[in-house]
C-alpha cells in the first residue's frame, strides 16, 4: 500500500498523462486588439472561441501568464455538470424565475460543451454518465432529500432520489444509505479539454500569448464631444495591450492583479489519483456508467473513474494560504494526501492496497457571497467572469457565451454591425451581479480556516450518530455567507 504519492505537483496528473504543451510566444512589446482576454483557462478560451465564431474578423488576443489551462482548468476534478454557484442568492435577490432560467441555461451548457467538442474534434475523454451523490449518515440522508426537492423546485426534475440498493447498483460505495442521480453531467479529462480549446481558437485566428503576466487591467474612457476616447488596457511584464474591451478571466489568480487583492479569494483544492485498478475491483465496485461521484458531507469529496480505470478523488485539504497567495506547481502536503487516501479507502475498501500515483493542488475563485458573476461595463470597456466556487467546468462555457453577447451588444450600439440588443443570456441574473470585498487579513485567513474546521467538526458529529444537520455547520454557513 502506497502512502506517499509517486508524483506530487507538476501541475496535475492530467498534464503528466498527456505532457505539458509547447509554449506559445510571449507578448513582444505593446499591441492593439478589439478584445483582449486576460487568462487562458476555460473562461478565456470559450470567450475567444464564441467571439471569433460570431465575428470572424474581430481581433481577439488572449494573454496567459504560464500556459493555457495552467490553473484550475487543467487541475480540476473533471466534472462537466449543471451545478453553479449562487442559485439560492440569485433567487432571493432577483426572483425565482431568473434563477430557474439560469438552471436551464446550465443544463443546456452541458450539452453545448459536448457538442462543441464533437464538432471541433476535441478529444477530452468525455463519458456522459451523469452525476451521482451519496449520503452515508442519517443527517446526510436528510440533506440529500432536501437537495433533490430543491433541485425539482428549480426545474431540475431529472434529478432522482435513489435508495441504498439503487445507489449500490450504480456505484457500490461502502456505507451508502442512499443517493441521487441526474443525467446532466459527464466525466472529462480537464487538460485535454484545455489543450483542445487552445488549439481550436488559435486555428480560428485568435492571438494567444503565453508566458505573459498581466499586472493590471486599466479602464478606458469615452471621448468628449463625440471624439475618440482612450481604450482599456491590459498592462503586462512584456508590454501593454490596448483594446476596446479587456475581459478579466483570471478566477483563482485574480488577487494578483493590482487593486483586486480582496475581490475573489483563492480557495485551495487538492486531488489524488490511484494507479489503474484491476477488473476485479471494478466488478465489485461497479461504476460502469462512468458517473462523476460526490457526497453530502459538509467538507465534501468529488471523484471520477478515469478513462484508464483509475479513481481521481479530491477535497479541500489546506483551504487557503495567508494573504491570498497561490502555489506554483501544485505540490500538496503529505497530510492532505493522507486525508484524501483515507476518504478513498473509506468509500472503497477494495482500493486499500492501491498505489497513489499522483497528488496535486490548485486554486479556485470564491467571491464573498459565493456567487459566480459575469459583467461588462460599457463606459470603461472592462468585463469579467468568474467566481465559480469549484463549479466552473460547465459554467465557464455559459460565461464565454454570455460575454460574447455582452460584447456584441456594445459593438452593435457603437456601429460595429453585430448585436445591439439583449439576449436570453444577457438577461440572466448573474449578469452585473455585484458583491462586497473580502475582509482584510488576518480576518480572511481566520474566517476561512475556522469555517472548514467547523465543517469537519460537523461531519464528525454526524458520523457519530447525529440524525440532523449539525448546528455547527449551520452556524458556519451563516457566518460565511454560503447560503
Amino acid at each position: 500500500m502506497g502512502t506517499t504519492a509517486t508524483a506530487n505537483g507538476s501541475v496535475s496528473f492530467w498534464y503528466s498523462a498527456i505532457g505539458l504543451p509547447e509554449p506559445r510566444p510571449a507578448l513582444d512589446g505593446s499591441a492593439e486588439a478589439d478584445v483582449c482576454v486576460v487568462g487562458g483557462g476555460y473562461t478565456g478560451l470559450w470567450t475567444a472561441y464564441y467571439l471569433k465564431k460570431a465575428v470572424p474578423g474581430l481581433r481577439v488576443t488572449v494573454l496567459e501568464q504560464r500556459f493555457c489551462g495552467y490553473g484550475a482548468s487543467g487541475r480540476n476534478g473533471g466534472w462537466l455538470y449543471n451545478g453553479f454557484a449562487g442559485r439560492g442568492v440569485f433567487a432571493r435577490k432577483y426572483g425565482r424565475p431568473g434563477a430557474i432560467a439560469m438552471q436551464r441555461a446550465m443544463d443546456a451548457s452541458v450539452d453545448e460543451v459536448i457538442a462543441v467538442c464533437a464538432a471541433e474534434g476535441i478529444e477530452a475523454d468525455i463519458a456522459r454518465g451523469g452525476v451521482m451523490e451519496v449520503a452515508r449518515t442519517p443527517a446526510q440522508v436528510r440533506r440529500l432529500k432536501a437537495y433533490v426537492e430543491q433541485e425539482h423546485s428549480f426545474g431540475e426534475t431529472d434529478q432522482v432520489l435513489l435508495s441504498a440498493a439503487e445507489a449500490a447498483e450504480r456505484i457500490d460505495v461502502a456505507g451508502a444509505l442512499g443517493g441521487s442521480w441526474t443525467p446532466h453531467g459527464a466525466r472529462i479529462q480537464p487538460a485535454k479539454l484545455a489543450r483542445g480549446l487552445a488549439r481550436v481558437v488559435e486555428a480560428m485566428g485568435v492571438t494567444v500569448h503565453e508566458g505573459t503576466t498581466v499586472t493590471a487591467v486599466l479602464p478606458g474612457r469615452p471621448g468628449k464631444d463625440g471624439g475618440p476616447g482612450a481604450p482599456a488596457r491590459a498592462v503586462t511584464d512584456r508590454g501593454t495591450v490596448s483594446a476596446r474591451f479587456v475581459l478579466r478571466a483570471t478566477e483563482g489568480f485574480t488577487a494578483a492583479l493590482r487593486g483586486e487583492k480582496r475581490s475573489w479569494l483563492p480557495m485551495n483544492s487538492s486531488m489524488v489519483v490511484t494507479e489503474p485498478l484491476p477488473a476485479a475491483f471494478w466488478d465489485a465496485a461497479g461504476w460502469s456508467g462512468r458517473e462523476v461521484l460526490g457526497d453530502m458531507a459538509h467538507a465534501y469529496m468529488y471523484a471520477q473513474r478515469t478513462a484508464d480505470d483509475r479513481i481521481a478523488l479530491g477535497g479541500r485539504g489546506v483551504p487557503y494560504r495567508f494573504g491570498s497567495r497561490t502555489d506554483s506547481d501544485g505540490t500538496t502536503a503529505q497530510r492532505t494526501v493522507d486525508q484524501l487516501r483515507a476518504i478513498l479507502v473509506d468509500f472503497f475498501p477494495g482500493a486499500a492496497e492501491a498505489r497513489i500515483d499522483h497528488a496535486w493542488s490548485g486554486v479556485l475563485g470564491v467571491p464573498r457571497d459565493w456567487c459566480s458573476t459575469v459583467d461588462l461595463d460599457r463606459a470603461t470597456g472592462l468585463g469579467l467572469a468568474g467566481g465559480y466556487v469549484g463549479s466552473g467546468v460547465t459554467t465557464t462555457n455559459l460565461a464565454g457565451r454570455t460575454l460574447r453577447d455582452l460584447v456584441l451588444r456594445e459593438l452593435g450600439e457603437s456601429g460595429g454591425g453585430s448585436g445591439g440588443a439583449d439576449t436570453g443570456l444577457t438577461r440572466l441574473p448573474w449578469v452585473g451581479h455585484r458583491v462586497r470585498a473580502w475582509e482584510p487579513e488576518p480576518l480572511r485567513w481566520i474566517g476561512v480556516h475556522g469555517m472548514y474546521a467547523a465543517y469537519h467538526a460537523a461531519d464528525r458529529q454526524e458520523r457519530g450518530g447525529r440524525a440532523a444537520t449539525s448546528p455547527i455547520a449551520r452556524a458556519a454557513d451563516l457566518v460565511s455567507g454560503r447560503h
